[in-house]
């Protein structure tokens, strides 16, 4: 049965909250009430609610009181102790990527650069186990908000491989800019990881839906990543590197830099791209090599769009591109970045499901996020070990 009007709520008031936040106010499928926010901090959350004339919950529990869903867009350490008690109370839970991960063992003493991977790989699977095993005591579902997916380069990709049967051999896939923007980011005992958890995911997640796709048109069951490779890199930290002041620089104990070798249980490859020293906007790109065809997909820079100016100043009020260290001369100037990148389109199919009962689209549920977790992190174990080769548990 439809839901008439559903009632929605954000845990998190930084970044990811408010772009979930405007998405929600371009839902065509349903009518949305978005009642509220909580945040860890009440004053940044309050701010956060008056700007949007909503209103500001102190606590979990009075939020999921007034909702049926709840849009889980805190730091990745909070996503199962949120998304978990979201899913008891029988709510939906939409959890921003990446779905969970290793935060470190609790101690003052802790760092990122001096654990064992093996450690992580095997908590951050048991914490999976217990989201899953969450859902499937629900009577609501995860849904997953890996935008790359719901990109629509990335969907057209899908209908290709779909409707002509592709056999999908390389993917390969970036995601790039100059240091992101949460003041979290850059402590592993928030974030769980550093380039290769915070932006690999993405082109890391596309790469394995695109196959998951493939395996499920041709053979009724997704085809699934077996083994990584991976080297992570410093590149900020290194001595005598000369500081311009362009690319954030303080990180206390993540990788700036990482490249993944996965292997799939087909025998096909995927080569995966992730840093935080480049320089010019956000560097968003996938490539297919398929059997029958070829596809890039630009989701940022894309060139819908480009506009020139001699001064920066003229544009000083105009958004341009995420990421962008100066407007002046040649930009890439997105006239909708939200649509390009998937927030809009995640966010309509996920209210098709909760308010219509449409079914998740079984490519990109949770089971996707599994893998995704569980590909990222065997490959910190890959790179402890120089880029020594890992099987990756599949979900």
């Amino acid at each position: 049965m439809a839901i008439e009007t559903v009632r929605a709520g954000i845990v998190g008031a930084g970044f990811a909250g408010g772009f979930h936040y405007e998405a929600l106010t371009k839902v065509n499928c349903a009518r949305v009430e978005v009642v509220g926010v909580q945040n860890r901090t009440p004053a940044k959350g309050r701010a956060f609610a008056a700007e949007r004339g909503i209103k500001a919950f102190d606590t979990l529990e009075a939020l999921l009181d007034a909702v049926d869903v709840v849009h889980v867009c805190t730091p990745a350490v909070a996503h199962e102790a949120v998304a978990v008690e979201t899913l008891k109370r029988g709510k939906f839970a939409i959890i921003e990527k990446p779905l969970t991960g290793y935060f470190g063992d609790g101690t003052d003493a802790f760092h990122g650069e001096r654990f064992d991977k093996q450690t992580a790989l095997e908590a951050s699977l048991a914490a999976v186990e217990r989201m899953l095993q969450a859902e499937a005591d629900s009577e609501a579902k995860i849904l997953y908000a890996e935008n790359w997916v719901y990109a629509p380069a990335v969907q057209k990709e899908r209908e290709i491989i779909a409707k002509t049967g592709a056999q999908v051999l390389w993917l390969h896939g970036e995601e790039a800019h100059s240091g992101s923007h949460s003041p979290a980011y850059g402590f592993w005992k928030f974030s769980g990881g550093g380039s290769l958890m915070g932006k690999g995911c993405h082109p890391l997640t596309a790469a394995l839906y695109l196959k998951a796709v493939e395996g499920r048109t041709r053979d009724g069951r997704p085809i699934v990543p077996a083994a990584v490779s991976c080297r992570t890199h410093n590149l900020s930290r290194i001595e005598g590197y000369r500081d311009c002041g362009h690319i954030r620089t303080d990180y206390h104990d993540i990788e700036d830099f990482c490249l993944v070798h996965v292997v799939f249980e087909d025998g096909t490859v995927a080569d995966i791209f992730a840093s935080e020293v480049i320089l010019g906007g956000v560097h968003n790109w996938l490539e297919v090599a398929a059997n029958n065809h070829r596809t890039v997909c630009h989701i940022n820079p894309n060139d819908a769009m480009r506009t020139y100016t001699p001064r920066g100043e003229h544009f000083r009020d105009v958004y341009t591109n995420e990421k962008i260290e100066t407007k002046e001369g040649w930009a890439f100037t997105s006239p909708d970045e939200d649509w390009f990148t998937g927030y809009q389109q995640e966010v309509e199919a996920f209210y098709r499901t909760i308010s219509l009962g449409d079914p998740p689209e079984p490519e990109s549920d949770s089971r996707l996020a599994a893998n995704s977790i569980s590909t990222i992190y065997s490959a910190y174990v890959s790179a402890q070990s120089a880029g020594a080769e890992v099987a990756v548990r599949s979900f």
